[in-house]
């Protein structure tokens, strides 16, 4: 039984063991730059020791400051084998899984799917009953307007632990899904999966798309001019994954030409998204300031992950939310 606002790790139980000549070495834990009680409790609970940075460190808990900083300190620091770090899009530390690829790296990836799963579904769900427009309206309106959800073909780009739950939320509405992911394979749950060299095909027959994805080089303006041009005009878009997915310049000539039914944003490019940026004014847009995951409910998940990681680290060796560092998340 849930407790009220209560989020669940969904990756937790699909760890597998990685061979013992992958695994890092245990030892000492260090959490930096600052330490705070919740995570301290959570390498307790695991088993863990924390410590000061010393050449006893084994694992570190890096809970934010910039990739440079990291970098510094890894350079410095060959003895540690294991680094988790605090977000569930690692584009930030891109370069460093390139410059340490021996070490093993664990983001939050998928920890945080329920929170911003539940997200997309209200900016959806928002968009397409246009309770932005009517919310802010100061008049009746003299017509009625609104698409309902039920049985639309809905397109959702990325196949991680965010579009499993979006599609799991989406069950009661019996939509149609199709998956565009980067390798090939079915994604359990999807009526179709296709790969992301044929988003162009299937762009034109969804009602609502979804961006999911993680933020890679392959991925940056993945929805531009052409992308938005092949998707119907009464379509709606959202994006909770990462504000470079969408040629912003192209989103807001698309939508100031009368396209698209409306778009739904928690990410922006750029981000912090500034006071008097066209996208503010755009027509048909609600934007929510990258709010999908709040502290309140990310914590929790974070620590978790932590105390999951701390116990593979000393024993069981299975891992939650290992980085792929070729592919860069």
């Amino acid at each position: 039984m849930r407790g009220p606002g209560e989020h669940r790790d969904p990756l937790a139980a699909l760890a597998v063991p990685l061979s013992p000549d992958l695994r890092p070495s245990a030892g000492s834990i260090a959490v930096l730059p600052v330490p705070t009680q919740l995570m301290l409790d959570a390498i307790a609970a695991g088993g863990g020791t924390v410590g000061e940075l010393s050449a006893q460190t084994r694992g570190l808990v890096w809970l934010g400051g910039s990739s440079d900083q990291l970098a510094g300190l890894l350079r410095a620091n060959e003895q540690i084998g294991w680094i988790q770090l605090p977000l569930a899009g690692v584009d930030n530390y891109a370069a460093l899984f390139v410059e340490f690829p021996e070490r093993l790296w664990t983001s939050a990836k998928g920890s945080y799917s329920e929170a911003v799963a539940e997200h997309a579904i209200t900016l959806m769900l928002g968009v397409l009953r246009q309770l932005p427009e009517k919310s802010r309206s100061a008049s009746w309106a003299p017509v009625k307007q609104g698409i309902s959800l039920y049985g639309r073909p809905v397109l959702i780009v990325g196949a991680g632990g965010i579009a499993v739950e979006i599609m799991r939320l989406l069950a009661p509405f019996e939509v149609d899904v199709t998956i565009v992911r980067r390798s090939p394979g079915d994604l359990p749950g999807a009526n179709r999966t296709v790969t992301s060299d044929r988003l162009l095909e299937v762009l034109p027959h969804a009602d609502v798309v979804i961006l999911a994805a993680a933020s890679t080089d392959e991925t940056a303006q993945l929805i531009g001019v052409r992308e938005l041009a092949a998707m119907k005009r009464t379509a709606a878009l959202v994006n909770i994954a990462r504000g470079r997915l969408i040629d912003t310049a192209a989103l807001i000539s698309s939508l100031e030409s009368g396209h698209l039914w409306g778009v739904g944003l928690d990410v922006t490019d750029p981000e912090p998204l500034p006071d008097g940026h066209p996208l503010w004014n755009a027509p048909r847009v609600v934007i929510t300031s990258h709010c999908a995951d709040t502290p309140e409910m990310i914590d929790p998940l974070l620590a978790e992950r932590v105390r999951v990681n701390v116990v593979a680290l000393h024993s069981t060796g299975a891992f939650v939310g290992i980085v792929n560092a070729s592919a860069g998340y």
